[in-house]
């Protein structure tokens, strides 16, 4: 059965994939705008247009080039930077590699914060502890990553001196050598990440703590601690993974803001800089790669769920049947 669900979940994953790489190929080359009057400027001749047209394939048919696009992009030849000059995919595997850095701290910084700030919620419940952290959840939400980082280096760089109030990194030198220029752009990212991780958290918690098992478990003698931790909180993660997993659809968001407002060499600043320069090959990567890591994030959370839940085995197999 899980071999079937996998299977399914994969083939769903694969087809979305395709229409949405379609999508975007069609989306980005009816951009408006001369690209080849964009690339030798505008006192360039009608036979210099025509031919950089021709040797960029604009010329073609859209079906036929983007049949050439998505063979190229699956052998690994993801064309040039028409802005930059260069090849494309070291430069946005390098940058690639960046963003999931970025990414990845704030995840591992904050989930497991939130986690733990949900329970004590959850166990707290109507007392000030649980108030100030769905409080301080709902205010960490309503806040865009931009107003945020804003108030961040207002705050922990001109005001405190702290941290840097940027996250450029020299080229020569490696990211890990300058984590203190990541504090800032990873608590922008985590704040909003915090608010929907333990909000769920406390939810979920609250429901379970509800539920017969935990009054018969009492009665027979475990502690409330015992089954806080082993049953109830075990329980209760179930849904927050389908929500960690449907925050990377905002963190990717996010990731664009913030690495832009901390001039952080990520992905989601080469997006930008492509999207304003209509350097459309460099475009059509960085927005597809996005599509896929938002897609393989879902899959992996809808088959964990399914693993991780039985119930949920259960009724596929019989709606299935």
């Amino acid at each position: 059965m899980i071999v079937r669900l996998i299977a399914r979940r994969l083939l769903l994953a694969l087809g979305t994939l395709i229409i949405v790489s379609a999508a975007i190929f069609v989306v980005v080359e009816i951009l408006p705008g001369d690209i080849a009057r964009l690339m030798l400027g505008p006192y360039a001749s009608a036979e210099d247009m025509a031919l950089v047209r021709a040797e960029l394939g604009l010329d073609r048919p859209l079906a036929v080039r983007y049949f050439e696009w998505a063979g190229h992009f699956l052998t690994g030849d993801w064309g040039s930077s028409w802005r930059l000059r260069t090849a494309i995919a070291p430069l946005v595997i390098s940058r690639l590699a960046n963003s999931a850095l970025l990414a990845g701290l704030a995840i591992a910084t904050i989930v497991p914060i939130a986690v733990l700030a949900g329970v004590i919620a959850a166990a707290k419940r109507g007392r000030f502890a649980d108030r100030a952290i769905s409080f301080g959840g709902m205010c960490f939400m309503a806040v865009p990553e931009f107003v945020s980082s804003m108030f961040l280096i207002l705050v922990f760089s001109l005001w405190l001196k702290w941290v840097p109030s940027t996250a450029r990194i020299p080229g020569d030198t490696s990211i890990l050598t300058h984590l203190d220029a990541l504090i800032l752009p990873i608590l922008a990212l985590a704040l909003v990440l915090f608010g929907y991780v333990s909000r769920m958290v406390r939810a979920s918690m609250v429901e379970e703590l509800r539920r017969g098992y935990v009054r018969t478990a009492l009665l027979k003698g475990v502690s409330p601690a015992a089954v806080l931790i082993r049953h109830v909180l075990r329980n209760a993660l179930l849904p927050t993974i389908t929500v960690i997993a449907n925050q990377v659809s905002w963190l990717v968001g996010g990731l664009v803001v913030v690495e832009n407002v901390f001039n952080y060499p990520g992905l989601g600043q080469l997006l930008l800089q492509a999207a304003l320069s209509q350097d459309l090959p460099m475009l059509e990567v960085t927005v597809l790669i996005l599509a896929a890591i938002l897609i393989g994030a879902n899959l992996i959370a809808d088959i964990l769920y399914g693993v991780l839940n039985p119930k949920t085995r259960i009724q596929r197999q019989g709606t299935a049947a």
